[in-house]
């Protein structure tokens, strides 16, 4: 893998809604590389965003700033949305990676699938159903908003299954802990594989 370059990528997005700047780091390989930070605006965002980074085994900053006084809505989708373009452009030409991942997390009475697929090709299936409308400051329907801005930027991929669970943190929480090492996998590269796991010599 030392032949192999670290993987990186900035991305800022800014509307009359918010302004967000994401710094995402693939493959870290220090204390100070792999440390992650989140300011979304969004207290249980910011700490999904942390379970992803750590989960996801990736160095990551999100910053936000939003019209919160409005809603949750702008803010969640607009961090989905620059994280899955970090994502994509930090993937670069997509070489040797293992294209393909997934990932069982239960988190107490909860379980969650995650599966993915760095196709190239932007698709979400999410079969979730959350106990409650709300996680701390977060509306649970921005939970399936969230992860298809993500998937659409990210060009990938993205099916979801929430297979049960009865308490809506732990619900959440288990489907975030579950994409973030999905991706871990598919992200991955092995510098003995063919460039690009593709018939079509490109993803």
């Amino acid at each position: 893998m030392a032949d192999l370059a670290a993987r990186a990528a900035t991305v800022r997005r800014t509307t009359n809604e918010t302004d967000v700047s994401v710094t995402l780091r693939l493959d870290p390989s220090t204390p100070d590389e792999r440390a992650y930070a989140h300011a979304t605006g969004l207290g249980f965002l910011d700490h999904m965003l942390d379970l992803f980074a750590r989960h996801g085994g990736f160095g990551l900053d999100v910053r936000c700033d939003g019209d919160l006084h409005v809603d949750d809505h702008h803010a969640a989708e607009d961090v989905g949305l620059a994280l899955g373009r970090a994502f994509r452009e930090a993937l670069g030409d997509k070489a040797h990676v293992a294209r393909y991942g997934h990932a069982y997390v239960p988190m107490d009475e909860a379980l969650a699938r995650a599966v993915v697929d760095l196709s190239g090709r932007a698709y979400t299936v999410f079969d979730a159903a959350f106990s409650r409308e709300k996680v701390g400051d977060l509306s649970t329907e921005m939970v399936e908003h969230f992860w298809r801005s993500f998937a659409t930027e990210a060009a990938m991929n993205l099916h979801v299954t929430l297979l049960y669970g009865t308490n809506a943190h732990h619900q959440v929480e288990a489907i975030f802990k579950a994409v973030a090492r999905a991706l871990r996998v598919a992200a991955s590269r092995d510098a003995r594989a063919d460039a690009v796991p593709s018939t079509k010599g490109s993803l």
